[in-house]
């Protein structure tokens, strides 16, 4: 490290990592003071400096600048960005704040990030054209997808009413899977497609929720009554209700992400963002639930079935917020919530069929207790709604970050 004093002004420090140098100065004429946490972020050690074995002589240090630095450090992400805003997030994904950009003699994030930007663009480094907008029909492409599941599974429903035996048998096997495969087509394509795969954990825990909407009450009432005697009946008007509300999620999505990157633009610090993004994120479940509610009440009308509004539509929430968060670039949280539901539900039922061992009725008793109460849409209200409210504060703490928002395919036209 080489220290050289300036008649008392303050202390230069200069640093070398692996991919470059960092400069950090104060200038007691111009009264420019770079601290050291400011080198810190743009990559810069306290450690002493040497380049083979020999320390710098004072002579050969250029004018201080630490923005320079930081953009070596972030390099890819400044070439790659098509506008401020994605440096902006990416440099809060990596825990530079409003406090830091004023190491660096800016009052936000954002204002240093469109120095970086404009900085790019100056000194003739390749900065990627815009994005284009997509052809005409794509949103019309997506909303139709979005509108697929539930179409499916209304047919599927139709043909079971329909038929008896063998058949139905069919009806159902080749109606599960034509809904799985709109589904997948929906999540593939607009709003509610995710940067990255779907992992494997989401999506066996998203088919055992599901499945336990479908069949798992039924179960558990038989199983509480001493049977199952023969097959029960399944709750279709839950699951259409929920094959349905596909539409009013990818709707919800959209609105989200583009409302949420309106509010990227206007924002000047991070801080106001988060503040103006959290009622958005309540405003956008709400609204969610509200649909919910209605697809439920109109699919147990239309197959006088009782709507399950607890159950179904906790599920439908946590379902919801799970996609979310996992269109958004974290999938860690929906993955372990999800199997945590899924695990649960299951515990529910083998408690019920466990409790008839001898000596072991005891565990059953909580199953029990709950049902004789509420009924047995109390079990999927209870894992689910709790599971939902998790996700809900998981995500008014990460969906409210800048760095959310840098790319979302909500966004797309």
């Amino acid at each position: 490290m080489v220290r050289d004093g300036f008649s008392g002004t303050g202390v230069v420090r200069d640093g070398f990592s692996g991919t470059g140098v960092a400069r950090d100065a104060v200038s007691g004429a111009g009264g420019v003071v770079g601290t050291v946490e400011a080198g810190r972020v743009a990559g810069v050690g306290p450690e002493a400096s040497r380049v083979g074995g020999a320390r710098r002589s004072p002579g050969r240090r250029g004018a201080a600048d630490p923005v320079k630095a930081l953009m070596h450090r972030h390099r890819e992400l400044c070439q790659r960005a098509v506008d401020p805003l994605e440096i902006a997030a990416g440099l809060e994904a990596h825990g530079v704040t409003d406090r830091t950009a004023a190491r660096f003699r800016h009052r936000d994030v954002f204002s240093l990030a469109e120095e970086m930007y404009a900085r790019v663009a100056r000194d003739g480094e390749p900065t990627p054209p815009p994005a284009e907008a997509g052809p005409p029909g794509r949103s019309a492409r997506w909303a139709v997808l979005a509108l697929l599941p539930g179409a499916l599974c209304a047919a599927a429903v139709s043909g079971l009413r329909l038929t008896d035996g063998q058949p139905r048998l069919a009806v159902a096997a080749a109606g599960a899977l034509a809904v799985a495969l709109g589904l997948r087509a929906a999540l593939r394509h607009g709003p509610l497609s995710a940067p990255n795969r779907t992992t494997t954990s989401i999506r066996t825990s998203t088919c055992w929720l599901l499945a336990y909407a479908l069949l798992g009450d039924g179960l558990l009432s038989a199983g509480l009554d001493g049977g199952p005697d023969g097959f029960w009946p399944p709750a279709t008007a839950s699951v259409l209700a929920l094959a349905l509300a596909c539409a009013p999620a990818a709707w919800c999505a959209r609105l989200f992400a583009v409302r949420a990157r309106r509010r990227l633009t206007a924002s000047r610090g991070l801080e106001e963002f988060a503040a103006s993004v959290q009622p958005l994120v309540f405003g956008v479940f709400g609204l969610f639930l509200c649909a919910m509610a209605a697809l439920l009440a109109l699919c147990g009308a239309a197959l006088g079935e009782p709507a399950a509004y607890a159950g179904a539509g906790s599920l439908g929430a946590l379902l919801l917020l799970a996609r979310l968060l996992t269109v958004h670039g974290f999938g860690h949280a929906p993955a372990v919530v999800l199997g945590a539901a899924g695990v649960a539900e299951g515990a529910a039922l083998a408690t019920v069929f466990a409790g008839r061992l001898p000596g072991c009725s005891f565990l059953a008793t909580p199953v029990e207790t709950l049902v004789a109460a509420w009924g047995p849409g109390a079990v999927p209200a209870v894992v689910c709604g709790t599971a939902a409210l998790v996700l809900l504060i998981h995500a008014t703490r990460t969906l409210t970050r800048a760095s959310a928002h840098a790319t979302t395919s909500g966004a797309t036209p």
